[in-house]
């Protein structure tokens, strides 16, 4: 195999967590009062539901490091009269459609060609189940999508996924609407929608597999404090585990039992990692992670643990490229339906660049430590492809040309400046 020569050492915050950002938008908007956001998220993705509440009537500034955010309330205030712009992400189409369709008004939602490609049928039959109109503007099952909001009817939904989009989407518009929803799903999935409504006081429960939200008239504001982004924050561990030396240490990450997958896995592998500082930021468990460089050997992802690394996937499979041994993903299908299909992508790339990779339907097999070589990286647009290719090529020393490394805009703007900053 190609010699490892990064050396890591210092501490990294990475952005705030995405998904946290997403949703304490959202809530924040929704709620009574003035609510405060610190340390969110600064991407693009962030931006587009920012506008997309913004396109509803809710008032939301412009993005920034404390925000003060005046809550309108569960209804819309205004009929948007142009598309809703989600732009690259899934998150601001899922979990809007779900605010929308609770909404006496018609909304589109539309997002980049990426965006177009995503499944969206997960979310508009149950939302349809409950009473709202859904009609596609283009291609069935895709946006762009117009959904026809208005009184809604409580549901019980058996989601045939594991997501938390999907689940978010169903909570947002039995709250929005004032009707009981129950969602049961094949497996776990984030569950921070959840922890925060119950944060707020909402009357959500657990009836065995079922998530349970009862009605609720209104949101009180609320205080976040976003940390660490543990997605983010992989790949900075993957650059640890995989360095020739050093350690480095990831401050205030969130530690999410349902977030935390990659670490189990990087374990697994032979990575000596310890968390220190553990702290509750809004219901949500937080430490400092400190990884440490060390040998590597292969393990297998399955089916089960899917939901807790889905976004550092692709970054374990090119830690596979330097690891002993067959690394083995398989229960993954959801991959294919990202921003890019990442297991073809993954796998095309890493052959390029010398790697023994066999794509399967759901998932992929990695042989390493392979011969690696320097190579162009087609990301279509991706930022875990982009991220991934960038650790990898951190740890080799190698020349990964990344066709569009302005891709990590979308969920990690400084990603760049902050692997030259911690690899020597």
């Amino acid at each position: 195999m190609h010699r490892r020569v990064a050396r890591v050492s210092g501490s990294l915050q990475v952005p705030g967590d995405k998904s946290l950002s997403h949703r304490a938008l959202i809530f924040a908007a929704l709620g009574t009062g003035t609510s405060r956001v610190r340390g969110i998220l600064e991407s693009a993705d962030v931006r587009a539901t920012a506008g997309a509440l913004r396109a509803l009537g809710w008032s939301v500034p412009a993005l920034g490091a404390d925000m003060a955010i005046a809550g309108g309330g569960l209804h819309a205030h205004a009929h948007p009269e142009t598309p809703m712009a989600c732009e690259n992400s899934g998150t601001t189409a899922r979990l809007m459609s779900g605010v929308a369709a609770a909404q006496r008004t018609i909304a589109t939602l539309d997002g980049d060609a990426s965006l177009r490609r995503r499944p969206m049928r997960r979310i508009s039959d149950p939302l349809a189940r409950m009473g709202a109109g859904i009609a596609w503007m283009e291609n069935e099952g895709t946006l762009p999508m117009q959904v026809t909001g208005g009184a809604l009817h409580e549901v019980s939904w058996e989601s045939p996924v594991a997501s938390a989009q999907v689940k978010s989407a169903i909570l947002l518009a039995g709250l929005c609407g004032g009707v009981t929803v129950r969602v049961r799903e094949p497996q776990p999935s984030r569950d921070h929608t959840e922890r925060m409504l119950q944060s707020l006081g909402a009357p959500l429960s657990h009836a065995g597999d079922w998530i349970v939200l009862e009605p609720s008239a209104a949101l009180p504001p609320a205080e976040w404090d976003v940390p660490g982004d543990p997605s983010s924050a992989a790949f900075f561990a993957a650059l640890a585990a995989g360095a020739a030396s050093g350690s480095l240490t990831l401050t205030q990450v969130l530690l999410n039992p349902h977030r935390v997958g990659f670490l189990r896995a990087l374990e697994r592998m032979g990575v000596v990692f310890d968390v220190h500082n553990e702290s509750q930021a809004g219901g949500e468990p937080v430490g400092d992670v400190v990884v440490h460089a060390g040998a590597l050997r292969a393990t297998t992802v399955d089916e089960q643990e899917i939901p807790s690394l889905i976004d550092e996937l692709p970054m374990l499979a090119a830690l596979g490229a330097i690891a002993e041994g067959d690394t083995v993903i398989r229960g993954a299908m959801e991959l294919r339906s990202k921003e890019s299909d990442r297991i073809s992508v993954m796998v095309s790339n890493l052959r390029l660049a010398g790697v023994r990779a066999e794509e399967l339907e759901d998932g992929m097999v990695i042989s390493g430590p392979a011969d690696l070589r320097d190579a162009p990286v087609a990301t279509h647009g991706d930022h875990r492809i982009a991220m991934a290719f960038g650790v990898l090529g951190a740890i080799t020393g190698l020349r990964f040309e990344v066709d569009q490394p302005e891709a990590v805009d979308v969920s990690y703007p400084s990603f760049w400046h902050d692997l030259a900053r911690v690899t020597r």
